[in-house]
């Protein structure tokens, strides 16, 4: 929205000052500091409100780690909610709205928001870990996500909008046709679903996703510049840029969260900030042609979801387990670290991962 006095600066003289909303540096700050200040000034409400909605909270894991029933029962769930609004207001006032992929990453976000939200709000009403039918919850992600990824393939150019850029190399290229529609949307179901499944602990999942965040904005950001772009060796993709707003609105809204997330956590984000957020995170990934990059990036959320993966081929091919409980954060746990050192241990990886990321812009 604020975008429209850069433009309208371009016309009138006497607003010269307002050009400066034409820089994409500039309005990612100030989405950074008004989606945290929306959460800050917003978020002690939306608490209160889900503890008296909910009652009881989140239903706790009976087979989880016993301090987790004494320390986290009755603690409210949807703290997704914060972040999505926060999200979504700073985007819609300082993105360019006429850019298309900012419409598909938005489209993406409260579409997995809404599935998380119905999936949460059956775990609360029903006491019960276990949401909705899984094989429905993928059947709506396709969905969802193949819509975006049809979209981003019909704006881009082709044949360069239905490949897969390769990292460490710098023209390699495989073009999947329109197979890459179902490629794209395996990236960001599956990235919806890593980051849902890594949130399971204060703090644990809100800190690697504002790192990837901020990873993916300068990502996008370079991949949106051709001058930039060209000096890196990269795959120039216009208007890709823009994301790096909304990504800016991710880490002002994760951080304000992360306020009241702390340990001992006033609110979980739950599945309708996880699946959102992930899923967010797939989509840029996909826009920027980064898709093998966000592997890196995303590193510690791929851990977590082959942990599971492993853990049930496991039990059901052996009958026997690989890890003392999973997802593995939850390993760790039962080995004996308290929850603080396993959050903190594996936000450290999480930053080396993403300078491991960043170093592929390079390393060509």
């Amino acid at each position: 929205m604020l975008y429209l006095l850069g433009e309208l600066a371009d016309k009138v003289v006497t607003l010269n000052f307002f050009r400066i909303f034409r820089y994409i540096t500039f309005r990612t700050g100030g989405a950074v500091l008004t989606a945290l200040a929306f959460v800050f000034l917003f978020g002690p409400a939306i608490i209160n409100t889900l503890r008296v909605k909910q009652g009881k909270g989140q239903p706790i894991r009976e087979d989880g780690p016993a301090t987790h029933l004494l320390t986290k029962k009755g603690t409210p769930t949807m703290g997704g909610l914060m972040i999505l609004s926060g999200l979504i207001v700073s985007t819609l006032l300082w993105a360019n709205l006429t850019n298309p992929y900012v419409w598909t990453v938005l489209l993406v976000t409260l579409g997995f928001g809404a599935i998380g939200f119905y999936d949460d709000y059956l775990k609360v009403t029903k006491q019960s870990h276990r949401g909705f039918s899984g094989k429905q919850r993928l059947a709506l992600e396709f969905l969802v996500a193949g819509v975006a990824v049809w979209a981003m393939v019909h704006v881009g150019r082709a044949p360069f909008s239905t490949s897969v850029a390769f990292p460490f190399f710098k023209d390699l290229l495989l073009n999947l046709g329109w197979f890459f529609i179902i490629f794209g949307a395996v990236v960001v179901v599956g990235a919806g679903n890593a980051v849902n499944l890594t949130d399971g602990l204060d703090g644990l999942a809100i800190v690697p996703v504002m790192i990837a965040s901020g990873t993916f904005g300068l990502i996008a950001y370079l991949s949106g510049n051709a001058v930039f772009a060209e000096y890196l060796i990269i795959n120039h993709v216009p208007g890709t840029g823009e994301l790096a707003v909304i990504l800016g609105a991710v880490i002002g809204a994760g951080l304000g969260f992360l306020w009241f997330n702390a340990p001992p956590a006033a609110i979980f984000m739950g599945d309708t900030g996880s699946l959102a957020l992930g899923g967010l995170l797939g989509t840029v990934a996909v826009a920027t042609k980064h898709e093998m990059v966000l592997a890196i990036v995303g590193g510690l959320f791929v851990l977590e979801a082959a942990s599971v993966i492993i853990q049930v081929a496991s039990f059901k091919l052996t009958g026997k387990r690989v890890f003392k409980m999973a997802p593995i954060h939850h390993h760790f746990e039962q080995l004996g670290w308290k929850e603080p050192q396993v959050v903190i241990r594996f936000w450290i990886i999480s930053v080396v991962l993403a300078l491991l990321g960043l170093a592929t812009l390079k390393l060509r």
